[in-house]
């Protein structure tokens, strides 16, 4: 069931039909930002921007005038931390504890994991799962998150940390597990839209952004020019 809202202002319910097909589940038209009026507003204009083109990262990461930075960069993040378990999915089909016994990328790179009392080395797809479900619990946090519509800075200055955590998920996929990262990555443009949010925002320090996704565009571009 989903609802629509029409131009004077009343909503219209619309109901799928039993066998409806996933891919028809989201076609109703697009709602201009500064018309969205629910607590709920940020989350629906981003995703609708990913549903309309995910190739568009310009447009998906470009923020409404009227909107406030910390928000807007929470709700990027709760957005990412959700297409990310689709990844997670993916590896578990060929990411086995017994043979990705640590969270590495290369071979200058194993990450410890946080979600213990005392940070230890964890199979790479159980930091997977440790750091998402870590991620989810942060940001639905009443504590430090008690509203979608206004954040405190002390609470903003908390998202560096998470997006450091969730790309070693992005960096392992690349480096052991290049089938599917390029699989999933052709199909949802997520690396090359995290790496040009945390680029855009200096939630990371590009040291720390060892997954070429950006370099190798501009290699591509030079060569077909």
């Amino acid at each position: 069931m989903s609802k629509m809202k029409m131009a004077d202002g009343s909503t219209i319910v619309r109901r799928n039909r039993p066998g409806t097909k996933a891919k028809d589940f989201s076609h109703w038209p697009d709602e201009p930002f500064e018309e969205m009026d629910s607590t709920l507003a940020v989350q629906q204009y981003i995703q609708q921007l990913i549903r309309r083109d995910p190739n568009n990262i310009d447009l998906i990461l470009k923020m409404p005038d009227s909107q406030d930075e910390g928000v807007w960069k929470y709700e990027h993040l709760r957005q990412f931390c959700m297409e990310l378990n689709g990844l997670a999915v993916r590896l578990q089909g060929e990411c086995h504890p017994e043979t990705c016994t640590q969270m590495t990328a290369t071979e200058q790179w194993i990450f410890l994991c946080a979600a213990h009392k005392t940070p230890k080395e964890c199979p790479a797809i159980d930091y997977t799962r440790h750091t998402l479900d870590g991620a989810a619990c942060l940001l639905n946090s009443n504590k430090y998150f008690p509203s979608r519509v206004s954040i405190k800075e002390s609470s903003v200055a908390k998202l560096g940390s998470v997006c450091r955590r969730v790309y070693r998920i992005f960096s392992h996929a690349y480096f052991h597990h290049r089938s599917i990262f390029d699989e999933f990555e052709t199909e949802t443009c997520l690396c090359k839209r995290f790496t040009q949010f945390v680029t855009k925002y200096n939630l990371m320090s590009k040291d720390n952004l060892i997954v070429p996704i950006l370099e190798e565009e501009n290699t591509l571009g030079e060569s077909e020019a």
